[in-house]
């Protein structure tokens, strides 16, 4: 059959990143005591040696010592692992949906706009509202709205005759939930964990959410090809279920402070405080840059099943590339904390990131094309690693609310933005034409964006600056 090529190589991915989740889940069972012992090299072979390669390779591999060391940020971790495996799912499938119904890239684009426009409404609210209240409720009240909302999306894909007009609303109020969960979910880790194990915490995050981003997506186009997309909207709806539940295992967490109200000059503050930092606002502009122009998931289903000639697992392939080099970028994180000049490689990782998706624009054979996006995938969850320090340690707590919200309108509005431009280019030229020039635009970007906003470019860890180039 001329799908068995995507099926194959979908099973392929999916054991490739099973094996690794195994060995990065068997590194989170490791005891305390193990974490303790004395790590020395000597010059003789024997155990001293296999000690010495042992601190070589936590230099390397994620380090998980929040996750020993606090039982609420284990909580937290868990429930953002499944809150995280439900979007993935939606994000494969509602698109898909919407383009076997109408067949059309610019239909699925408008899917981006229908989320964009609720997520900046309600954005500023959201954080405002996570800086006024307990945010444990927060996360669980949030979770189990998107759990009703997969469960709309389950009775549409099983009906006789289903509608695109629920996708569109029930992906917006999606959008809602999460201008809600996840700037709680941000402001929350910077009171889980000791300040020097930030950087491990968010590396921790970024490993497992690239985890769920390499197998979900494809185990999702592998469920949609062979069995339906009813079926894949109710593994969605048990996931929010269970993140709402493993949430309640964080504890009452208040603001620093007891909390605000909420108001319109809380809202204001956050805002205004964003207009003063030159370097948080390019933190916000470079993934803007990044997500609008070089993320062409939007063409994914009609470059799936037109440009590589293959089906719902193809698509899932397409979706899952990214994360597997992320998966790998994240694995391999354990060099991160020592990274000086932090702002610079942020902005080299999106030039690479742009250059990998020009590149992937021109190809028509599958393997290489998911090794692109694999290489694109990485460069991603790198800056977004060090984009994540960078916010936490610069802004103060009974500001991490509202700022959350504003990085979650950027990291979330801005792929909804990129499938509107992507949509619409693609319809008004080629799907080839939509990817290169996206691509090219996100590279040219990045390279502005560190020579305009030089604060990016010169941000070392800690806080410093290197000295203006004269």
């Amino acid at each position: 059959m001329p799908d068995s090529p995507p099926a194959s190589a979908a099973f392929f991915l999916i054991a490739l990143s099973t094996a690794v989740a195994s060995l990065y889940f068997r590194l989170l069972l490791q005891t305390r005591g193990d974490s303790a012992r004395p790590t020395t090299i000597r010059p003789c072979g024997g155990a001293g040696e296999m000690t010495g390669w042992r601190s070589m390779g936590r230099r390397v591999v994620v380090d998980t010592t929040p996750l020993r060391e606090s039982p609420r940020f284990r909580s937290l971790y868990l429930g953002h692992m499944l809150s995280f495996l439900g979007r993935q799912i939606a994000e494969v499938a509602v698109p898909l949906q919407i383009y076997l119904l109408t067949e059309s890239t610019l239909a699925v684009g408008v899917l981006g706009m229908a989320q964009f426009i609720p997520l900046m409404i309600m954005s500023p609210l959201g954080g405002a509202i996570t800086d006024a209240v307990d945010r444990r409720k927060l996360l669980v009240v949030s979770q189990l709205v998107v759990a009703v909302t997969a469960a709309g999306l389950a009775l549409n894909a099983g009906s006789p005759d289903p509608r695109v007009w629920p996708l569109y609303v029930l992906s917006g109020i999606n959008a809602v939930s999460s201008a809600v969960e996840l700037p709680a979910r941000m402001a929350v880790v910077p009171s889980l964990l000791r300040r020097e194990l930030l950087p491990a915490g968010f590396a921790l995050n970024q490993t497992m959410t690239q985890v769920a981003a390499v197998v979900v997506p494809a185990a999702a186009g592998f469920l949609i090809a062979r069995f339906s997309l009813t079926l894949t909207y109710v593994i969605e709806l048990v996931a929010f279920v269970g993140a709402a539940l493993a949430s309640i295992g964080v504890g009452r967490l208040l603001p620093e402070g007891g909390g605000r109200s909420v108001s319109v000059s809380s809202i204001t503050e956050g805002l205004s405080y964003l207009r003063r930092e030159r370097l948080i606002q390019s933190c916000f502009v470079i993934d803007l840059n990044a997500m609008i122009f070089g993320m062409p998931r939007a063409l994914f289903p009609a470059m799936g099943t037109g440009i590589f000639a293959g089906n719902a697992a193809t698509v899932g392939l397409l979706h899952a590339a990214p994360g597997a080099g992320a998966l790998l970028a994240a694995v391999t994180s354990g060099w991160i904390g020592g990274v000086r000049r932090q702002g610079r490689v942020v902005i080299m990782a999106v030039v690479v990131w742009g250059f990998a998706i020009t590149i992937f624009g021109f190809i028509a054979h599958l393997p290489l094309a998911l090794v692109l996006l694999a290489v694109a995938g990485g460069a991603d969850a790198i800056s977004a690693v060090l984009r994540n320090t960078i916010l936490q340690l610069k802004v103060p707590d009974a500001l991490r609310g509202r700022l959350a919200s504003t990085h979650i309108a950027v990291v979330s509005g801005g792929p909804r933005l990129g499938d509107l431009e992507s949509g619409v280019v693609a319809s008004l030229t080629s799907v080839r034409f939509s990817v290169v020039s996206g691509g090219l635009a996100c590279l040219v970007g990045a390279l502005a964006i560190g020579r305009y906003m030089p604060q990016l470019w010169r941000y070392q860890n800690g806080g410093g600056t290197d000295p203006p180039e004269s």
